[in-house]
């Protein structure tokens, strides 16, 4: 079986005037979380938080999300998912921003933070902040995982 291995993340667009990055590592207390390992995180915890776990598999476009991601799009908990679906979901300019960021962890196997403006299924926005990290079978991105996490008190 091929190493596995999950790389740091690098922050990628600014957060609004006042606002403060998500250091997973201030709360969880994990060197490995700033790392990128988002594996030894509990699905409990996260979620009382307010925090959801998401991974996307490259060669399919498959997603699996854990519940809170479900609840921040405003889609029913298990539902089947369509990337193509949930990227028409960001605003413009949030979803052009996320797709550069994304090709561009692909291509150079960085992690990024985003906070992206989407729509829920019922037409409400939210701020979702978005933190990627690239798992790698040598030298190839095989999958994007990371976090999101509704912010929208801070946009107002």
């Amino acid at each position: 079986m091929p190493l596995i291995v999950p790389l740091p993340l690098q922050f990628s667009w600014p957060l609004p005037e006042g606002g403060r990055r998500l250091d997973l590592g201030e709360l969880f207390g994990s060197d490995a979380i700033r790392g990128g390992d988002f594996a030894s995180l509990d699905d409990a915890m996260l979620a009382a938080k307010g925090i959801g776990r998401w991974s996307c598999d490259l060669p399919d476009n498959t997603l699996t999300w854990t519940n809170p991601v479900f609840d921040l799009f405003g889609l029913p908990r298990g539902a089947d998912l369509s990337r193509d679906d949930v990227v028409s979901l960001y605003t413009e300019e949030s979803r052009a921003v996320m797709t550069h960021l994304r090709g561009y962890a692909i291509r150079h196997r960085r992690g990024f933070t985003i906070d992206a403006e989407v729509r829920t299924i019922s037409g409400d926005r939210r701020w979702m902040r978005l933190l990627a990290s690239p798992i790698c079978e040598g030298d190839r991105v095989v999958r994007l995982q990371g976090l999101k996490q509704d912010v929208s008190h801070i946009y107002g």
